[in-house]
């Protein structure tokens, strides 16, 4: 996938300069300093750091690490790290409250499937295969007194600057002295590793720049940060796993593409130049087409598809394409819709309650009574909450669900 059969450094200015441009929000100390050293063939080491909070990657996951793998591909050492130790703390950006704090196996659980989901985009073997690391190796290990020698390098001034915090003064909501250490935490592991740059999403800054400064108070050495753009819904908050609108690498196909024709027209341009590699000649075209009045759905149709082949591949994405004319633009059911077994006579609505297809009863409820709910293919309404089961039956829920119910 990545070519990589030896780890020479590419000094290429013009790969060096889309690098450090395309999807990149800012560079720290600067852009000029951090290309000087590339285009000189210095190898350098990079990291990006993610917390396994969830239980799989999404797409925002996917930015600073497509930025990573590019820096591989110039023949640098990249390390993917799995932030098992600050996970447990967890990080108060963007916070409102404290997180939930988690469990150890409650964190390891989660990043089983990250390895697999992050190798989408950095390589795991060859010659300048990425390295797999996890901060419980140098955090887990410190004592009171290290806790207490990396606390005196930064001030409760400077923590209480970062907007999060200042919110919760201001609201009244309490500042627990553990979401202090992580920036610390988070920092420190630019120390333990002794990189020279790390990648991550520009809401990240803070915790980077903390880095930074930890490096040259503890190690006199420079650190680079290269803070990625974010993509950003149309009320400008972040897409993640907090907000619900996120597309996460572990769905299929079908979920994929659709969940990226429902974003906003506003995001089809920053789709393309964050998480794509359709070239900026391209974008400037679509830019242009739809400036003169084209359809987004168009655009849309190729974002979606080109998402889809960078999670999966590119026969998966033509055929979720497919599927999804054949469910949205001709109303067609599509081919793998899932199927249930359910008793004759039983309410239908058990049926899908017990097999997670609707949440609650209420929920089923809710969908009858707002219209949601039809015979797929002829567009007949179900107005009875309650009806049984007589038959072999597909149900359309909502615009993208689709269930075949076998009564036996």
């Amino acid at each position: 996938m990545f070519g990589l059969t030896k780890s020479e450094v590419i000094t290429d200015e013009k790969k060096i300069e889309q690098t450090l441009s395309r999807g990149v929000e800012a560079i720290f100390p600067n852009k000029d300093f951090l290309k000087s050293k590339l285009v000189k063939g210095e190898r350098l080491t990079f990291y990006l750091g993610v917390d396994p909070t969830g239980a799989t990657l999404h797409l925002g996951h996917a930015i600073p690490m497509k930025k990573l793998g590019e820096l591989q591909k110039l023949g640098h050492q990249i390390i993917f790290l799995i932030g098992d130790f600050t996970a447990m703390i967890g990080d108060p950006t963007d916070k409102g409250a404290a997180r939930k704090k988690l469990t150890r196996d409650q964190v390891l659980e989660n990043c089983e499937k990250y390895k697999e989901q992050a190798s989408k985009f950095i390589s795991f073997s060859g010659s300048n295969k990425a390295l797999l690391k996890y901060n419980s190796e140098w955090l887990g290990e410190m004592d009171f007194a290290d806790v207490l020698d990396l606390a005196s390098q930064m001030t409760v001034d400077q923590m209480l600057k970062r907007d999060m915090f200042a919110k919760r003064m201001e609201e009244n909501k309490p500042i627990y002295i553990h979401e202090f250490m992580y920036p610390l935490m988070q920092g420190y592991d630019s120390v333990a590793m002794d990189v020279d740059g790390e990648v991550g999403g520009n809401d990240q800054t803070f915790n980077m720049l903390a880095g930074r400064d930890l490096m040259k108070s503890l190690k006199n050495k420079e650190k680079f940060v290269i803070a990625t753009k974010l993509l950003t819904d149309s009320s400008g908050k972040k897409m993640g796993k907090t907000e619900g609108n996120m597309v996460s690498l572990d769905q299929t196909p079908e979920d994929v593409f659709g969940k990226v024709m429902s974003w906003t027209d506003n995001l089809i341009i920053p789709g393309f130049e964050i998480v794509t590699d359709v070239s900026f000649e391209e974008i400037e075209t679509i830019k242009g087409a739809l400036a003169s009045g084209a359809n987004p759905k168009d655009s849309k149709v190729r974002l979606a598809k080109e998402i889809v082949t960078i999670i999966h591949d590119a026969d998966a994405a033509e055929k979720a394409h497919q599927n999804f004319e054949k469910t949205f633009s001709k109303g067609e059911v599509p081919e793998d819709v899932q199927e249930i077994t359910t008793e004759h006579g039983s309410h239908i609505k058990d049926a899908l309650v017990k097999s997670g297809i609707v949440s609650s009863n209420t929920d089923w409820r809710r969908l009858v009574e707002s219209k949601a709910v039809t015979y797929a293919g002829t567009d007949e309404l179900i107005t009875d909450a309650y009806m049984k089961a007589e038959k072999d039956m597909t149900l359309r829920i909502g615009k993208k669900r689709f269930v075949k119910l076998n009564v036996k």
